[in-house]
C-alpha cells in the first residue's frame, strides 16, 4: 500500500504533472527510490495525491521520456535509471536486488498493510494487540524516571545476561506463580520477539519444523522461516494444543521443538487446562522435544487466576520460558525475559551481546523500580478491571450487532476474541471494505493461510465509543457483502 506525507500544490502556478515528475526525480535522484523501485500504479498515485489518472500518466510520460522510468506489461513501471547513471559509465548497485537476496523475510503483504494503517488518523484499530494509551500509566512512568534521575546507576552496558537488580526482581516475581529459578539462569531480553529471534539463530539448524498452535501468532511473523525454519500447526480445542497429537506430528515433521501460547492464547483467546499443561509436558518430556512458552499474557487475567505455567512442573531443564513487559505494563520500555537451563542462557545471552550488547540500562533499572516498589502488582489489578470493563463491553455490542453473522466464545483473560464469521465471504474484500471506512482488522488468515472466516477482535486498545461505533459498522459491511 503506497503512502505519502507529500501532496501537489493545486494553487500554485506550476501544473499539477510537472509537481508530480519533480517530486518523483527527487525521490530518485536523493536515492530514496533505486533502480528496480517499482512504482506505485497510476490509479493509486493519483488517488494519494487527489489528482486525476490523467495528471499521473502525464507526469510518468515525461519520465519515460528521459529514461528515468520503464513500464513492461504485467510488471508494471519501475525506475531503471537516475540522473548521475545517465551520465556514468559505471551504474550505481542495484539496491533492490540485494533487498530480495536478504535473508529475512518481509512481512506478510496484509502485515505490512496493518502496520502502516495503524498511522493513520482517526483510525478505529479493533485488531491491536497492544494496552490504549490510557491503560499505560504514564504518571507513575514520569515518577519512576524521576526517581531513577536522583539515584546513582549505571548507563553504560550491562553484563550480558542482563541488570542483576533486575534478575533477582524476576525471581522473586516468578516465585508468585510458582516457578523457581536462580539469576543466572534469567537472560534479559528486549521483548519476547527477540527471544523468538536469538532461539531461532542460536539453537536450531537450518530446515528445522517447530511445531505451533493452529492457528498462531508465529505465523504472522517470518522470525524462524527467515533462520531456515519449517512452521507446523497443530489443531486446538477448548482446553488448548491437542497434546495427543504431538508424537504423530514430531515423528512425521522430525520437529525440533514446539511452541505454544497456553494463557490467554494469540489470537484465539483460549487458557489451555492444568490438565493439558500436564499432558502437554509429559508427552514433551517423553519424545525429549524442548518447549517454548511464551507467557506474555498470563497477567491479564479477568476472572480467575490462571493455571501455574509449564515451567512450574519441569523438573528436567525441557521448558524456555519468556515473560515480558511489554503486553501488561508498556511496549516502549521493550523489557522481557528467557527463563532456561543456564548452559542455554549463556549461549544466547553471548549471541544477545553479539547482536545488541544488551537491552537498555535506562528501561532495565525503570523496571527494576517498578518490581522493587510494588507499583507493578497496583498497576495489574487496576489493568485486570479495565480489561473486564472493556471485554464486557465489547461482547455487549457482539451480542447487538454479531448475533445473526458470528459466532465467538467467552475469553476469561488477554486481550482477543476469536470472531468466525458466519456468511462465506472474501475476508480480503472485508479488510479493504473496512479500510475504506477508517476500521483497521486483523483477518484470521495472517495467524493460519487456512483460515478464512475469522477476525482477531481486541479489546484493549481502542476506546470503548470507538470499539461500539467499528463493531456497528463492521457489521453492516459484512452483510453487505454478504448479500
Amino acid at each position: 500500500m503506497f503512502t505519502t506525507d507529500w501532496k501537489p500544490n493545486k494553487s500554485s502556478p506550476v501544473p499539477l504533472h510537472k509537481q508530480i515528475t519533480d517530486f518523483i526525480k527527487e525521490k530518485i535522484s536523493n536515492g530514496e527510490w533505486t533502480i528496480g523501485y517499482r512504482l506505485p500504479p497510476q490509479r493509486t498515485l493519483a488517488k494519494e495525491l487527489g489528482v486525476n489518472r490523467s495528471t499521473v500518466v502525464t507526469a510518468y510520460d515525461e519520465l519515460l521520456a528521459d529514461g528515468l522510468i520503464e513500464g513492461k506489461s504485467g510488471s508494471g513501471t519501475r525506475v531503471v535509471n537516475n540522473t548521475w547513471n545517465l551520465l556514468a559509465t559505471t551504474p550505481p548497485p542495484d539496491w533492490n536486488s540485494y533487498v530480495k537476496v536478504g535473508t529475512h523475510q518481509p512481512n506478510l503483504p496484509t502485515i505490512q498493510e496493518i502496520n502502516k494503517a495503524e498511522f493513520i488518523p482517526n483510525i478505529i484499530r479493533l485488531g491491536t494487540g497492544e494496552l490504549s494509551p490510557n491503560l499505560i500509566p504514564s504518571t507513575s512512568m514520569k515518577k519512576i524516571f524521576h526517581q531513577l534521575s536522583n539515584r546513582e546507576i549505571s548507563y553504560g552496558y550491562e553484563e550480558p545476561k542482563g541488570l542483576l537488580p533486575l534478575r533477582e526482581q524476576i525471581v522473586n516475581y516468578l516465585k508468585t506463580f510458582g516457578i523457581s529459578a536462580s539469576p543466572s539462569s534469567i537472560l534479559i531480553v528486549s521483548g519476547a520477539l527477540q527471544a523468538l529471534q536469538l532461539i531461532s539463530v542460536g539453537l536450531l539448524h537450518k530446515g528445522s519444523t517447530v511445531l505451533t498452535e493452529k492457528p498462531s501468532y508465529l505465523h504472522s511473523l517470518n522470525v524462524f522461516q527467515s533462520a531456515g525454519m519449517h512452521l507446523t500447526g497443530i489443531p486446538l480445542d477448548k482446553k488448548g494444543i491437542r497434546a495427543n497429537l504431538i508424537k504423530q506430528y514430531k515423528k512425521q515433521q522430525k520437529a525440533a521443538l514446539l511452541y505454544t501460547i497456553p494463557s490467554f492464547h494469540n489470537p484465539t483467546g483460549t487458557l489451555m487446562t492444568m490438565e493439558r499443561r500436564k499432558q502437554l509436558l509429559d508427552t514433551c518430556q517423553q519424545e525429549q522435544l524442548p518447549l517454548i512458552e511464551d507467557d506474555v499474557y498470563r497477567e491479564l487475567w479477568i476472572d480467575e487466576n490462571p493455571p501455574k505455567p509449564i515451567k512450574a512442573f519441569d523438573k528436567n531443564g525441557l521448558v524456555l520460558y519468556l515473560g515480558s513487559l511489554s503486553k501488561s505494563l508498556s511496549p516502549g520500555l521493550r523489557i522481557g525475559w528467557i527463563v532456561g537451563p543456564e548452559p542455554v542462557v549463556e549461549h544466547l545471552a553471548d549471541i544477545k551481546m553479539q547482536t545488541d550488547y544488551g537491552s537498555s540500562s535506562l528501561s532495565q533499572w525503570a523496571a527494576v523500580e517498578w518490581f522493587s516498589s510494588g507499583l507493578y502488582y497496583k498497576h495489574l489489578n487496576e489493568v485486570r478491571k479495565q480489561l473486564k470493563t472493556r471485554r464486557d463491553f465489547t461482547l455487549d455490542t457482539l451480542n447487538r450487532y454479531f448475533s445473526d453473522i458470528a459466532v465467538w466464545d467467552k475469553p476469561s483473560g488477554g486481550f482477543y476474541i476469536w470472531l468466525r464469521i458466519l456468511p462465506s465471504l472474501s475476508m480480503r474484500k472485508l479488510f479493504e471494505m473496512a479500510l475504506t471506512e477508517g476500521i483497521l482488522l486483523n483477518p484470521g488468515n495472517v495467524y493460519d493461510t487456512q483460515v478464512e472466516q475469522y477476525l482477531r477482535i481486541s479489546y484493549s486498545f481502542a476506546s470503548l465509543p470507538n470499539i461500539h461505533d467499528g463493531l456497528q459498522r463492521l457489521s453492516k459491511i459484512v452483510k453487505t457483502i454478504a448479500k
